[in-house]
């Protein structure tokens, strides 16, 4: 199950263009493509004749051809012409969806159109600000969404799964702050006079010992912000090196997901060198990842019914998205279901 009344990233500003791009998002096919003017559109990628992906059609001025049979739908989902007769059918439409976009993402509306909110899509603003510069991947994950929110929620894993790029020891040594505002879930941990992981000690030339921070943002469903740095013993965290790694994340269906990632610096703007490092070191960071959630997905498709997740204090960050998620899940049921006619009663 998905929470639908939300924003997800659906692509990457630059991946879409005039010509129609594929997307799923919580099982439903989307086709996005943009009108002369550049804005971006989403359809439903089935057309209403006889279910052809639209995706595999082309577009014609502002509105997108079917490849099948010629149906032409405009950027409302209207359809505006059949070639085989002059008469449209009333039920020949696709569904529209909202779109948003912004920092170089574009973010897609899965549930109801009526509730879209421009000023709910989350702050990702450093992907853009001058004063940062950014590193961006996009992976597709063979895991459900849920194992990712667990993913960044609990960052132990660094110590054993990205030993050479931004692990070690300490960080489990460590312990954790969680506080919940609304639907988003903070987890925070300090490292007080450690030294940089291989990655950061690397780029920044950062030796001796630090203080080291990770406050995960979680908005839940779609988005983590992780807010982390490090700073001299001591000092301010503006005084610091400082990271925000946006990591938006898109379920696919019930075991694969669309992750989409930037790792924005306020350090060496303009060394390409650094740059080029990070790209190549993060990109080994996020294939660990998708290595391990994918093995620990297939070990969750063969777990008994009944056994479940043994967690512990590293896990409260973790154990309250779960709850906030599955209470956003029950909310947009029971609202259906208030919708759904009675069965047997009369309309």
């Amino acid at each position: 199950m998905y929470v639908l009344n939300t924003w997800y990233v659906a692509a990457w500003s630059h991946e879409v263009d005039r010509k129609p791009v594929k997307r799923v998002i919580c099982e439903q096919p989307l086709v996005l493509f943009r009108t002369q003017d550049g804005t971006p559109v989403a359809l439903a990628d089935r057309c209403a004749h006889r279910a052809f992906p639209l995706s595999e059609g082309r577009t014609i001025d502002d509105s997108i051809e079917c490849g099948y049979h010629g149906f032409t739908y405009g950027e409302d989902g209207m359809c505006t012409k059949v070639p085989a007769q002059s008469t449209i059918p009333e039920r020949a439409k696709v569904r529209k969806y909202p779109l948003v976009e912004k920092d170089g993402w574009i973010w897609a509306w899965m549930g109801d159109a009526d509730l879209a909110d421009p000023a709910d899509v989350p702050d990702t603003h450093w992907m853009t600000d001058p004063e940062w510069a950014t590193v961006t991947h996009s992976f597709h994950f063979k895991c459900r969404a849920g194992l990712i929110h667990d993913n960044l929620l609990d960052l132990t894993h660094e110590s054993f799964l990205h030993k050479t790029t931004v692990g070690d020891d300490y960080i489990y040594e460590h312990g954790i702050t969680v506080e919940v505002e609304g639907s988003v879930v903070s987890v925070e941990r300090l490292m007080p006079s450690v030294e940089a992981p291989p990655l950061y000690a690397d780029t920044m030339d950062a030796r001796g010992l630090f203080d080291r921070f990770h406050c995960t943002e979680f908005f839940v469903p779609n988005l983590h912000v992780l807010h982390s740095g490090i700073t001299g013993e001591g000092k301010p965290r503006a005084e610091g090196y400082l990271i925000k790694v946006l990591n938006g994340i898109t379920p696919i269906d019930e075991h694969n997901s669309w992750y989409y990632y930037a790792f924005s610096r306020n350090f060496a703007l303009d060394d390409a060198q650094a740059t080029e490092d990070l790209r190549v070191g993060l990109e080994t960071v996020l294939r660990e990842d998708a290595d391990a959630l994918e093995a620990q997905e297939i070990g969750m498709q063969s777990r008994p019914a009944g056994e479940f997740d043994v967690l512990i204090a590293q896990d409260g960050g973790v154990a309250k998205a779960r709850r906030i998620l599955s209470t956003l899940i029950k909310r947009e049921q029971a609202a259906a279901a208030a919708d759904r006619p009675v069965a047997g009663a009369r309309a």
